[in-house]
């Protein structure tokens, strides 16, 4: 738990999946506070955080049906793809003497000024893998008993991966 007194900021450290053996770094930084040794460490801000301590847990009761929140995790990886799947590009016409065209990105710059491409430039490459938060999703259902959230809607990643769920800011 960090507090606006000693770290500057407000915020809680969760951890789950306990494990035997970490390395030394996450070892150290859980000895420190007194905790088990957790394979998952994120740490999320809060402003309230009031009567928990160290090792206490945290489960599905805080949400309620009815109330929006947002679901954060990493997005399915789609590896190396070109700009007309990443970036939603055109593509070129399909006639008109146009041989191999139809997918290409078009043109990446001007000529002898500036005489290369500007950073930022939006090119094939790899997509997917990243951080993806998606926002104002309802709960549907709180199963206390087997600690289960039924959230209406997608929610970012493939199967089994991990996700924050956090309370959403919005009034509804």
């Amino acid at each position: 738990i960090k507090s606006l007194k000693k770290d500057g900021y407000q915020s809680v450290q969760l951890g789950f999946e306990r494990v035997k053996r970490s390395n030394k770094p996450k070892s150290g930084h859980l000895a420190v506070a007194g905790s088990d040794l957790f394979r998952h460490l994120r740490e999320t801000k809060s402003e309230d955080y009031e009567g928990l301590e160290v090792g206490s847990q945290i489960d599905v009761g805080m949400f309620e049906a009815g109330e929006k929140v947002n679901v954060t995790g990493v997005s399915k990886g789609k590896g190396f793809q070109g700009g007309v799947k990443r970036y939603n590009f055109r593509g070129g016409p399909k006639t008109h003497g146009q041989s191999d065209r139809h997918r290409a990105p078009g043109s990446i710059g001007a000529g002898t000024t500036p005489g290369r491409v500007i950073k930022g430039m939006r090119m094939a490459g790899r997509m997917g893998g990243d951080k993806v938060t998606v926002k104002n999703l309802d709960v549907v259902m709180v199963d206390a008993e087997r600690n289960l959230l039924l959230v209406k809607g997608a929610v970012p990643g493939h199967r089994n991966s991990l996700l924050l769920i956090s309370k959403s800011n919005t009034k509804s």
